[in-house]
């Protein structure tokens, strides 16, 4: 993600789907008979939040698949370009990723092999939530095969990617090897005005806790865990958007990130494979620093999927990532500290207010009578729903939420705080002053805030059986 991400006023409000779909179809079928030379033979977009395409064709009496990989609507300018170029130079150093065909101008995409693999749920916490994820037998033993993978990756030298514009000047000291995505991250949600309290403590524990014997960097997917199996075997390495070249840690600290939504297995077990084929040990609490640099990422990163103008995008999995991630981070920072933290929360009784109640309900209902089509899928329907029902929870409980927070704020500072905002600009000065000896009454109170925000969202106390309150598994002595 760059800083060349498209506000609102920026967007086409009044979008004609259908002739959006048309125009999508067609640039797709002339790609295929000018660069493949086949005929279009069906067309199927994949339920992601990036536009996605598996396209069937036949050419030479054969039938073949390629996968049309589209642009996210929240993303930078030059990330759909950068990931091409990415498998591109990983595809020339031997690492099995899915055959590049070349760059396509309408639909803005690229075009790679399409991978024939078992299904595999879309990697999100609401289908997660409805779905959860399983890890079969053979889909471990491909695991730990992917760790053989992702050292050779590793490996790679990195002038191989220098070419690269967003990879051309490396970092170089253990500073800039931790801290630079997550710097670069962090100053696009501050332009975005996304960053909150929790996320602003979050950057400052960063810099205040440099690994600084790490000091060699490499290539890193920077959000590893991603690829396509078949039975035991290791078809294809992909989803590599926010590849850098960094501290390989960060990419075994993705494994406890996306884990449990996207089940890893057995976290602990597969680092022991990294470290037997790529002969590095692996520095558990270095492992740990870069989970909370991940999740950071990965949670100010969510806060851009509630663009509201953005076409398509997936406004209900960022308030969830949102609230699982960021509280995940402190779970990570507080294995780190020896902090025990408090999961003994309770919501209260809703406050049922009259015409938000009556009007979310009605939205929720009508929405469910939507007519679906090729244009607008079920599952986007299914997304579109759950907004209203978020907000209802938000609507009953808001109140309940900012009180509290509050009243944690207020003891914290012995300050009479009114409001939830002037709370937060009291918070705020606090994290300013990167005190050390502030940190574990910060981190608890920030915990609690974000657990109390995914209660909201639940409408329950904390349940270890809803993904959303799935806590980071340790890893320190486990």
């Amino acid at each position: 993600m760059d800083n060349s991400i498209q506000s609102a006023k920026d967007l086409d409000i009044n979008i004609d789907d259908s002739a959006i779909e048309a125009k999508q179809i067609a640039g797709i079928t002339d790609w295929v008979a000018k660069h493949l030379n086949g005929k279009v033979t069906g067309i199927k977009r994949l339920e992601r939040w990036r536009p996605q395409w598996k396209v069937s064709y036949s050419a030479d009496g054969k039938n073949n698949a390629v996968l049309f990989r589209g642009n996210r609507s929240i993303a930078g300018k030059q990330d759909l370009q950068f990931e091409m170029e990415v498998m591109q130079a990983l595809e020339a150093n031997g690492i099995k990723v899915p055959h590049i065909y070349g760059w396509v101008d309408s639909p803005k995409a690229f075009v790679m092999d399409w991978i024939e693999t078992e299904d595999r749920a879309p990697g999100m916490l609401h289908t997660a939530i409805e779905n959860p994820s399983t890890m079969s037998d053979e889909r471990w033993q491909a695991m730990l095969t992917y760790m053989d993978h992702l050292a050779k990756m590793h490996a790679v030298p990195v002038d191989e990617f220098t070419h690269i514009k967003r990879l051309s000047h490396p970092p170089k000291t253990a500073t800039e090897i931790a801290l630079h995505t997550t710097e670069r991250m962090y100053s696009v949600g501050k332009q975005a005005g996304n960053i909150d309290p929790p996320l602003e403590y979050l950057q400052q524990w960063l810099r205040r806790n440099v690994p600084e014997h790490r000091t060699k960097a490499s290539f890193i997917a920077g959000d590893a865990g991603q690829f396509m199996s078949a039975g035991t075997d290791v078809l294809a390495l992909l989803d590599f958007e926010i590849a850098n070249i960094g501290d390989t840690h960060w990419d075994l600290a993705c494994f406890r990130g996306r884990h449990p939504y996207e089940n890893m297995g057995d976290i602990p077990s597969l680092y022991r494979r990294y470290a037997e084929v790529s002969g590095d040990e692996v520095d558990l609490r270095v492992v740990g620093y870069h989970t909370v640099a991940f999740l950071q990422l990965s949670g100010i990163g969510a806060t851009f999927f509630m663009q509201p103008n953005a076409h398509g995008g997936n406004w209900i999995e960022g308030v969830l990532e949102y609230a699982s991630i960021t509280r995940r981070s402190y779970e990570a920072i507080a294995e780190l500290h020896g902090i025990t933290l408090d999961y003994n929360l309770h919501l209260p009784e809703p406050t049922i207010k009259r015409w938000e109640d009556s009007g979310l309900e009605k939205l929720t209902v009508d929405i469910e009578r939507l007519p679906t089509s090729s244009v607008f899928e079920s599952w986007e329907r299914d997304l579109l729903h759950a907004i209203p029902k978020f907000l209802l929870n938000h609507a009953r409980y808001r109140d309940w939420f900012e009180k509290e927070t509050v009243a944690d704020v207020n003891h914290l500072t012995g300050k009479s705080c009114g409001d939830l905002a002037t709370a937060d600009e009291a918070v705020q000065a606090i994290i300013a002053k990167a005190d050390p000896a502030q940190d574990e009454a910060l981190i608890r109170l920030l915990h609690r805030r974000i657990l109390r925000f995914s209660m909201l969202i639940a409408g329950t106390d904390p349940d270890d059986k809803n993904p959303l309150f799935h806590k980071l598994d340790p890893i320190l002595n486990a």
